[in-house]
This record gives structure tokens, C-alpha cells and sequence, in this order.
């Protein structure tokens, strides 16, 4: 029988639900149950996929090709469960597939309204494929009280307690209790508040997540029960702690995993908590540490980048190292600001993006990460950036670029429909589809023996996450590799290249992949890792 989990927010909005959702299923896991965490996100978007990374954060890609909220990354990572199709949506997909089933004729001539038609809409995607599962946990994104957008949400799960029983449904609700310096106390009044917003919707929470600053006593604890109606045992407290990898230890220092088995009335083992408290306690002491520069697009937002940069926390670990990174806005690099801005760094990263914004930064990047023999990480348009590096400076091809930027009249880089029979591409204006084709997901990747990555993922058959439109033009890879270019990844049919290395440098890797969606703290991806360790003796030479 599966049992539901709903995780609400109140408050304000980043207080941390995915996290929440993701440590909470981590404990069920290492109780033994087994689980789904779903998302779902209150905006009208369809996904994610075109959205701003300043308003959204990064967008995760599932092993089946799905653009998503970052949470999903949160799921992943904290249990190791691969996310799907069927563990996201938005209101914009749920509106939309109401309106195509309208339109069909299928609700036969009925007038279509919010409650009973979305709702449904939205019960049918919680229950749908869970039920091998003993667990589904259900984050609702938004805010309860202020986004009207969440309403049909809360209303779905509200009667999914109705369908299911009490024995069936939980709902966790998390809030915020401010500290007022001034005043040298927590106030509790958010929370209530909070709480009598998701009551005036018919939902009274079992649970209360409140996060906090500051410890809080026992009294508090009362006050809080008092005031929302629920059991003194259910006020959890989440402090803030330096890294998320202490939230699930917390949560089980405070019996969140206990409460919720007597909720059910459920028996299990105790959790096996000892590869967490490894990690963390690892985390928490690192022995060396590194500086690693990331020339990216987005460089004040970080949130634009939350798996690259907990990718690096997981190989920081496991090299004993503390993994400083230095976020630089490819913008401002030029020729003369270039060696200021890389000073003290041990590493260069460039990751992924779209457009032609801060290029000729990241190619700058490349070139100085290559001819200085520091090690270099080019991720997806890294990839395409150190080509277009080595193709200029190394090929004497002046005018080499992608045709994402536009017509040139060397493009190493372009979109696999554009190329021509005879492996040349045509020239076209840049691409404005949004909405255009791109390669998503998990592909099949082919390692070449002998090389540096196959002897770092230590096997030639691999399957990595892809999310991107332009591929590297095949019409110039003997010339590339006659200045030192290593096609050491290629697609099984040999015709799409994967991965590049330099023969002649340390540790020069570019892919055509997000090899950051699939890394985990008990579980690191072995090219971050080994990038770490790289880029750590590096420091150690200069």
C-alpha cells in the first residue's frame, strides 16, 4: 500500500522544500522502504527549459530527456533514485492537457472548471505509476498564501485525504520563525500565520518543518503547538547548518523519520546514517584545498549552476580538499584582464549554456588554460568553446565559430541539421525556435581504450545527460586532430564527437554532456573527481 507525503511552504519562498523532500526521503530509504519524489510547480510554463536561469535556477535534465526544476537534482542526489517524466509537471502542463482533452470532446460538453477538472488533472499525476512503491513524497512548489497559482494544488491534495483516509496521507508543512536582533527573540507569528492560510484551504499539517537561525526552546515549541493545533512532537526544527548534506542527520536527530512511521503505523529498522555521517564529517575537515575558476555566463546567480557546484563538493571529499570556486562572468575577460582575473586559480571550468553573450571570454579561457598547461574542464559549450580555441589558434582558422552566433566561414560548430551531404555546413541565421530540438537526456557514449577518460570512468562503455542543440562538424576532426585533439568520446555510430583531450597537456577535458546531473555525495562522478585531483597538483607546482 502506498502512503502519500505532501511538503507545503509557507512564509516566504527558498526556505528549502527540496531539500526537505530529498533528506526525508533519504531516511525513508535507509529504512528500508522504497520511494518516488515528485514536484510539482505552480507556474504556467510547461517546464522549465526556457526560462531564465536568473528567475529559475538551473534546469535539470532526467535520464529520459525532461527538463526540470532543480529540486529533481535534490531527489537524485539524495537517494540515488532516477527522476522521470512522471515525478515533474507545472500548472502550465496540467492547463494545457485539460485544454487538449476540451478540445478532443472528451469531457462531453461538460462545462471545464478548475475543481473538478484540474484537480483531477492533478490527483491523476500524483497517483499515477506509484503504486510499487511504499512511499511518493510530494513537494508543491510556491508559497501557501501568497502565489495564486498554487491554489489548485492545495485543493488536489486537500481531497486526496478525503480518497485515500488519514492512514494513506501526511502533510508536512515548513515555515519560517524570524529572529529580530533588536529584540533578542524568535517570533512564531509567521508561522501561525502560515498555518491559518493552509487551514482556510481545509488542510491542518501533521508536521511543522521551522526554519530557524537561531536554537529554540521548549517554550517556543509550546507556543507554536498551541497556536496551529498540532502535537508539541511535531514542531521540528530546521536550523541553518553550513552544508545541506547535515539536513538529513538533523531531521533524524530530531525523529522527523520516527513520527512519520507512527503516523502510518509502520515498524522498521533504524536508518544506517554511517556513509552520511563519513561524508559530512569529511566535508566539515578537508585537508588541502584548491581554487578552481568557473568562466560562466551567470556567475551572480549561482543558483544557475546548483549541480556543477555541488559536483564539486562530492569530488572536494573524496580528495580530502576544500574546493574553493571562483565565479568569473566571462564578460569581463579580455585579452588584458585575462591574467588577473585566473591569478591563484588551479583549474578553469567552463560549463554549459546557450548564446552568444561572454563567448570570447570562454574562449579566452580555453586558450590560456591550454597553453599554460592548467587544467581545463569544458562542459558542453566549454566543449564547443575550446574547439573553436583550438581551430583559431592553433589551425590558423581566424574565422572560426559556431553557427549558433551566426554565418562564418569556418564553423567547427553547428547543428546537425545544417550540415550538408558532404559533412559541410550550410549558413543560416542563428536559431530562434525556443522550442527547438535539442539533444536531451542519457546517450550511449563510446570511450577509446587507451585514453585518459577511459582510464578515469575505468571501462569504454558509458551513458551520460545531454541538453544542447550544436554538435562539433566532423568535416574538420582530421584537422583537429593533426594540432593534438583526442576524439576519445564518440556516439556508438562513430559519427557524433562526445569528449575531446589534449595529447600533449596534463589534463585538458572537454564533453559534449552535463556529467554534473549524475553526481552524488556517496557516489561522485569520476571526471569531477579526477579534475579535482588534477587541479590540486597543479597547485602544488606553482
Amino acid at each position: 500500500m502506498t502512503r502519500y507525503i505532501f511538503v507545503t511552504g509557507g512564509v516566504l519562498s527558498s526556505l528549502g522544500k527540496g531539500i526537505a523532500a530529498a533528506s526525508l526521503g533519504s531516511l525513508l530509504q535507509q529504512r528500508g522502504f522504497s520511494l518516488k519524489i515528485r514536484k510539482l510547480d505552480p507556474y504556467l510554463n510547461c517546464d522549465p527549459g526556457t526560462m531564465s536561469p536568473y528567475q529559475h535556477g538551473e534546469v535539470y535534465v532526467t535520464e529520459d530527456g525532461i527538463e526540470a526544476d532543480l529540486d529533481l537534482g535534490h531527489y537524485e542526489r539524495f537517494t540515488g533514485i532516477h527522476a522521470s517524466r512522471s515525478d515533474t509537471i507545472t500548472s502550465g502542463r496540467i492547463y494545457l492537457n485539460v485544454i487538449e482533452r476540451e478540445r478532443r470532446g472528451d469531457y462531453l460538453g461538460t462545462t471545464v472548471q478548475v475543481v473538478p477538472h484540474i484537480t483531477d488533472e492533478v490527483k491523476k499525476f500524483i497517483l499515477a505509476e506509484s503504486e510499487d512503491v511504499d512511499f511518493v513524497i510530494c513537494e508543491i512548489g510556491g508559497t501557501v498564501g501568497a502565489d495564486i497559482e498554487i491554489l489548485p494544488f492545495v485543493e488536489a491534495i486537500r481531497q486526496l485525504r478525503n480518497d485515500l483516509g488519514r492512514d494513506r496521507t501526511l502533510y508536512i508543512h515548513l515555515t519560517y520563525l524570524p529572529y529580530i536582533a533588536t529584540a533578542g527573540e524568535l517570533k512564531t507569528k509567521p508561522t501561525q500565520r502560515s498555518v491559518k492560510d493552509l487551514l482556510s484551504h481545509g488542510i491542518q499539517p501533521d508536521i511543522l518543518l521551522c526554519r530557524t537561525s537561531e536554537d529554540i526552546g521548549d517554550e517556543e515549541k509550546r507556543k507554536i503547538s498551541l497556536f496551529c493545533n498540532i502535537a508539541p512532537d511535531a514542531v521540528i526544527i530546521a536550523p541553518d547548518v553550513a552544508s545541506i548534506y547535515e539536513v538529513p542527520l538533523n531531521f533524524h536527530a530530531e525523529a522527523l523519520d520516527d513520527k512519520i512511521c507512527k503516523h502510518f503505523g509502520l515498524s522498521s529498522k533504524d536508518p544506517d546514517l554511517h556513509a552520511w555521517k563519513g561524508f559530512t564529517g569529511k566535508l566539515q575537515n578537508p585537508t588541502f584545498d584548491v581554487t578552481i575558476a568557473v568562466i560562466g555566463k551567470y556567475a551572480g546567480f549561482l543558483d544557475a549552476y546548483k549541480s556543477l557546484n555541488e559536483a564539486f563538493i562530492h569530488a572536494g571529499v573524496v580528495n580530502h580538499t576544500q574546493v574553493n570556486l571562483k565565479w568569473i562572468n566571462a564578460e569581463e575577460i579580455t585579452p588584458h584582464s585575462l591574467e588577473t582575473l585566473l591569478e591563484g586559480t588551479h583549474g578553469i571550468l567552463v560549463p554549459g549554456g546557450f548564446g552568444e553573450r561572454g563567448i570570447e571570454g570562454k574562449i579566452l579561457a580555453s586558450q590560456f588554460a591550454r597553453e599554460r598547461e592548467i587544467p581545463y574542464f569544458g562542459i558542453c559549450l566549454g566543449l564547443q568553446m575550446s574547439i573553436i580555441d583550438i581551430a583559431r589558434h592553433c589551425l590558423g582558422l581566424k574565422d572560426a565559430s559556431s553557427s549558433e552566433f551566426g554565418p562564418c566561414r569556418h564553423p567547427v560548430v553547428g547543428l546537425m541539421t545544417e550540415w550538408n551531404k558532404d559533412g559541410t555546413l550550410e549558413h543560416r541565421t542563428k536559431n530562434t525556435d525556443m522550442g527547438g530540438s535539442m539533444r536531451l537526456g542519457a546517450y550511449p557514449c563510446t570511450l577509446l581504450p587507451g585514453s585518459k577518460v577511459a582510464s578515469i570512468y575505468n571501462g569504454t562503455e558509458i551513458s551520460e545527460r545531454h541538453r544542447h542543440r550544436y554538435e562539433i562538424n566532423t568535416t574538420y576532426k582530421n584537422d583537429l586532430e593533426q594540432a593534438g585533439v583526442v576524439f576519445s568520446g564518440m556516439s556508438p555510430d562513430g559519427k557524433l564527437p562526445e569528449i575531446i583531450e589534449l595529447a600533449y597537456h596534463p589534463w585538458f577535458i572537454a564533453v559534449q554532456f552535463h556529467p554534473e546531473y549524475k553526481s552524488q555525495p556517496l557516489n561522485p562522478h569520476p571526471l569531477f573527481v579526477s579534475f579535482v585531483e588534477a587541479s590540486l597538483k597543479h597547485s602544488r607546482l606553482i
